[in-house]
């Protein structure tokens, strides 16, 4: 056998070998761009956790890195989606999301328009192929949570579904965020797919509550309450907030033994 070392000559066979294999991993690491000192250009450098910190890592240098080769090269493709790649890690950061509700801080949103313009950076060189999974993160930029600009989730949705056409999840937000950005048209069309995408015992429930956002696409809904004796009312979104809140002022009574009347001339 090859590795019975009991032989002068296989010891330095085995010896040979070894050394020839480690050369050859170490010559690959480096056509990777893996390891310090040899440049971060390979592949699997990208998106490596330059500077972090001890609050947890961020690719602020990634970032400034692919912002300056995406001016330099606007048409590279490659260059965008690493760029956007690596602004939404950061977005996942304690200072763009809050640790204790999970919402989005104002730094968070201000990082979201950042990645929305990268993504129309992107998006300006159509691509031939249009990268999926950035698409679906992208959701979360532009939804609710996030920046809520439904017109620009509607433009990604047409995105995936257009990948995943069979998909009742994605044609249902669809046509919750076209109706949203009040484009009834494509809402309509993506509402009758995902219906029928349904199973049926799903069909009635998601065709009504689809027909309501179509009615109502801010999903506000009237709210009164009464506080200390007074009376307020206002609207409820669909992310619990109370707006527009008013004091709601009661008629005046008229003294006892007297009534009010109203004429008209």
């Amino acid at each position: 056998m090859l590795f019975d070392l009991r032989g002068r000559g296989r010891r330095s066979t085995v010896r040979v070998i070894y050394i020839g294999l480690a050369a050859l991993f170490l010559l690959g690491f480096v056509g990777l761009g893996v390891g310090g000192g040899f440049g971060s250009s390979g592949i699997l450098s990208s998106l490596t956790n330059e500077g972090s910190s001890g609050g947890g890592p961020n690719y602020s240098g990634e970032i400034k890195k692919y912002s300056k080769l995406t001016a330099e090269r606007p048409h590279d493709l490659g260059a965008w989606e690493y760029l956007i790649k690596a602004q939404l890690h950061e977005a996942g950061g304690e200072a763009y999301v809050s640790p204790s509700t999970g919402a989005v801080t104002s730094k968070g949103k201000t990082l979201f328009k950042q990645i929305a313009q990268s993504w129309d950076g992107y998006t300006a060189q159509n691509p031939p192929k249009t990268n999926l999974e950035l698409a679906k993160e992208m959701l979360e930029v532009y939804g609710e949570g996030g920046l809520d600009q439904p017109s620009g989730a509607v433009e990604v949705l047409q995105i995936i579904v257009a990948a995943e056409p069979n998909s009742k999840s994605y044609n249902a937000a669809l046509a919750e965020y076209a109706y949203k950005a009040k484009n009834v048209r494509v809402g309509d069309l993506a509402s009758e797919k995902a219906v029928s995408l349904a199973p049926p015992s799903e069909r009635a429930r998601l065709k009504t509550e689809l027909a309501e956002i179509k009615t109502n696409p801010s999903g506000e809904k009237e709210y009164t309450t009464t506080t200390d004796g007074k009376t307020y009312a206002g609207k409820l979104n669909s992310k619990n907030e109370l707006k527009g809140v008013t004091e709601v002022k009661k008629a005046a009574t008229p003294p006892a033994g007297k009534s009010s009347t109203t004429s008209t001339k």
